[in-house]
C-alpha cells in the first residue's frame, strides 16, 4: 500500500466532519518543513457533529491508526500514509485523509 507520508499539516477528518490532528508528531524527521506522523499516538479530534446520547453514541474524540507503512519508520515507529486506516472512538467509525504533502512516497 504505497501513498504518500503524513505531516502535520495533511488534513484529516471523521466521518462527521471533525478535524483530526495528531497529538505527537514526530520532530525527528519533516517533510516539506513539517514534522511527520507515526502510528503509536492516536489523533485528536474536534468539531465531530454525531450527536451526543440518547440520540447516537457522542462525537468521535479520537482516531487510533490500524494500519501505516511497512517499510518507513521513524525511531522505530511506522510512518503514517494516504491509504493508512484509522478507527474513531466511540463511534466506530473510519477517519479519511483529504489532503496530504505530494513530494515523499513511502510503502
Amino acid at each position: 500500500m504505497p501513498g504518500f507520508l503524513l505531516n502535520a499539516g495533511s488534513v484529516v477528518i471523521c466521518a462527521h466532519g471533525g478535524q483530526a490532528k495528531p497529538t505527537v508528531p514526530n520532530p525527528r524527521v519533516r517533510v516539506m518543513g513539517l514534522p511527520v506522523t507515526v502510528q503509536g499516538p492516536p489523533y485528536a479530534i474536534a468539531g465531530c457533529a454525531n450527536p451526543p446520547p440518547p440520540a447516537n453514541v457522542g462525537p468521535c474524540l479520537i482516531g487510533n491508526w490500524i494500519t501505516a507503512a511497512l517499510r518507513v519508520r521513524v525511531m522505530g515507529l511506522p510512518v503514517l500514509l494516504q491509504p493508512s486506516q484509522a478507527i474513531c472512538v466511540p463511534t466506530g467509525t473510519p477517519l479519511f485523509v483529504l489532503v496530504t504533502q505530494p513530494r515523499v512516497r513511502g510503502m
